[in-house]
C-alpha cells in the first residue's frame, strides 16, 4: 500500500489557485482604477448639471420669482429629489425647494463648493443674476456616491457570478492537462523492477518531455549499470572457481599425502591459493566499488610522493622477493587532487603488475612531472610487457594476455583504467625502459568530474 507523502501538494489545486488569485488581483485593480475614473467623470457630469440647473433659475429670476416652476427644472431622474434650490435677494430666502435648508447653502461666492448643512455634506454651485439675485443649488453627496456604487454593484456582480463558472472550468481544464502526467506515472508504475525501456514521448506536450528524456537517459544508465553488473557476477563467479578448485586440490593431496615433505609442498599450494583468492576477491571488491561509484575523487589534493612511497612499503616483501629496483622521481611538493583512495589503487595496481609480471631484479621507475593544469604520472618497468596489438585488450575485465606471467585475474589494468575515468583523466600505453617491458602514462587534471 502506498502511503501519502508528507508535504505532497495539488498540482492542479496550486495552478487553479494561483489562476483564480491572479483574475482576482487584476479585477480588483481594475474596479479601483474604474472607482477612480468613474468618481471623476460623475463629479464632472453632475457639476455640468448644477451649473445647468443654476443657469435656468437666474433665466426665470429676471422674471416674477412667484412664476417659477421648480417642478419642471432637470433632475436627475430618480425617484427622490435630490436638487435642492435656493434663491436669495437682499439677503432674504425667496424660491427655494421642499428639501432645502432655511439658511444658505454655501457662502455667497460664485463657483463650486463641498459644505456641510444640517449636518449633511453638500457638493453646491452658487451663481449671481445681473438683477442682483443669488442662486444656489446643491446635491447631497451621498446621492452621488449611492449612484456611483449601484453603478460599480451592477459591474461587480455578474463578476463575482462569473468566478466560481471559471474555477470550474479551469479545474476541468487543468485536469485535462496534467492527464499525460498521470499516463506517464501509470506506466512508470506499470513497469518490472528491471525494466528500463524508455518512456514513450511522441505525443508528450513540450513542457513534460525535459522530464521524459531525462528519465528515458536514467533509465539507459540503469541499464547499461545493470547489464555491466550481470557481467560482473558472471565473469566474478566464474573467476572464483578456479582459485577454489585449486585449494581444494591441494588440500586433498595435503590429505592423501604419504610423507611430510608432500604433505607440506601441498600445504604451501594451499595458503598460494588462499593468497591469490584473497587478492582476487580485493580486485572485484575494488571494482565494484569503483562502478558503484563508492571510491570517487573526493578528499581534495595530496602529496603524490607520500602515496608512492606507502605503496612501495605495502609491497615490500614482493619487491624484496624480487629483488626489484623501484625509482620514485616524484617531486616531494607536487600535489595532485584525486583522493588518496583512489591514488594508493592506481599505483598498487601498476607497481604490483610489474612485480608480478616481471623477471628476477625487475626495474620500475614512476615519474611524475606538473603540465599546465595537470598531473602526468608515467609508470615504466622493463618486464615482459605487451604486445602493441593487445594493449587495448589488456584494459578489458579478466583478460589474461599470453605476455602476462604470475596468474593474475586481468583486473588490474582495468581497474587503473576505471579509476583515471573516475578522475577525468587519460590513459596511454607504449613501451617501458630500455625499449622493454610497458609504459602506462596517465594524465589527471587539476579539475575533473567523475565519468560514471
Amino acid at each position: 500500500m502506498t502511503r501519502p507523502m508528507t508535504g505532497a501538494f495539488s498540482l492542479r489545486a496550486r495552478l487553479l489557485a494561483a489562476t483564480l488569485a491572479t483574475v482576482v488581483a487584476v479585477w480588483l485593480a481594475a474596479t479601483l482604477a474604474s472607482y477612480v475614473q468613474a468618481r471623476r467623470e460623475l463629479d464632472e457630469l453632475l457639476d455640468a448639471h448644477l451649473a445647468t440647473s443654476a443657469a435656468l433659475l437666474v433665466a426665470q429670476a429676471s422674471e416674477e420669482l412667484e412664476e417659477i416652476e421648480l417642478e419642471h427644472l432637470p433632475d436627475l431622474g430618480d425617484d427622490h429629489q435630490r436638487l435642492a434650490l435656493q434663491v436669495w435677494h437682499g439677503g432674504e430666502l425667496g424660491v427655494h425647494s421642499a428639501n432645502a435648508p432655511d439658511t444658505p447653502l454655501a457662502p455667497f461666492r460664485q463657483g463650486f463648493a463641498n459644505v456641510r448643512a444640517s449636518g449633511v455634506g453638500w457638493r453646491v454651485y452658487v451663481t449671481r443674476s445681473r438683477e442682483g439675485f443669488w442662486v444656489q443649488v446643491g446635491e447631497p453627496e451621498s446621492a452621488r456616491r449611492d449612484i456611483l456604487h449601484e453603478a460599480l454593484a451592477r459591474q461587480a456582480w455578474p463578476m463575482l457570478l462569473a468566478l466560481p463558472l471559471l474555477g470550474l472550468g479551469l479545474w476541468i481544464g487543468v485536469g485535462r492537462g496534467l492527464s499525460p502526467l498521470q499516463r506517464i506515472a501509470q506506466a512508470v508504475d506499470a513497469r518490472v523492477p528491471l525494466d528500463t525501456a524508455p518512456l514513450p514521448s511522441d505525443d508528450a506536450p513540450h513542457e513534460i518531455r525535459p522530464l521524459l528524456e531525462r528519465l528515458n537517459a536514467l533509465f539507459a544508465r540503469t541499464g547499461e549499470s545493470i547489464e555491466r553488473e550481470r557481467r560482473f557476477i558472471g565473469d566474478a563467479s566464474h573467476e572464483l572457481r578456479t582459485p577454489v578448485a585449486a585449494i581444494r586440490a591441494q588440500a586433498q593431496v595435503a590429505q592423501g599425502a604419504r610423507d611430510e615433505d608432500e604433505r607440506r609442498r601441498a600445504l604451501a599450494g594451499v595458503i598460494a591459493g588462499c593468497d591469490r583468492m584473497s587478492g582476487l576477491t580485493e580486485q572485484l571488491l575494488t571494482l565494484s566499488r569503483l562502478e558503484a561509484g563508492v571510491l570517487d575523487s573526493a578528499g581534495g589534493s595530496v602529496h603524490l610522493r607520500e602515496i608512492a612511497e606507502d605503496v612501495v612499503a605495502e609491497l615490500a616483501t614482493d619487491v624484496r622477493r624480487m629483488q626489484a629496483r623501484i625509482v620514485l622521481d616524484v617531486p616531494g611538493d607536487l600535489r595532485i587532487e584525486g583522493g588518496a583512495v583512489l591514488l594508493r589503487i592506481l599505483l598498487r595496481n601498476l607497481i604490483g603488475n610489474a612485480l608480478r609480471h616481471g623477471a628476477e631484479g625487475v626495474r620500475v621507475q614512476v615519474t611524475a612531472v606538473r603540465d599546465g593544469a595537470a598531473t602526468v604520472l608515467d609508470i615504466r618497468d622493463d618486464g615482459p610487457g605487451i604486445p602493441a596489438s593487445r594493449r587495448a585488450d589488456a584494459l578489458e575485465r579478466f583478460q589474461r594476455l599470453d605476455a602476462a606471467q604470475g596468474g593474475g585475474a586481468g583486473l588490474g589494468l582495468a581497474i587503473v583504467n576505471r579509476i583515471v575515468q573516475v578522475l577525468g583523466g587519460e590513459l596511454t600505453m607504449g613501451d617501458g625502459l630500455d625499449g622493454r617491458g610497458l609504459g602506462v602514462a596517465l594524465r589527471i587534471p587539476d579539475y575533473h568530474g567523475a565519468s560514471r
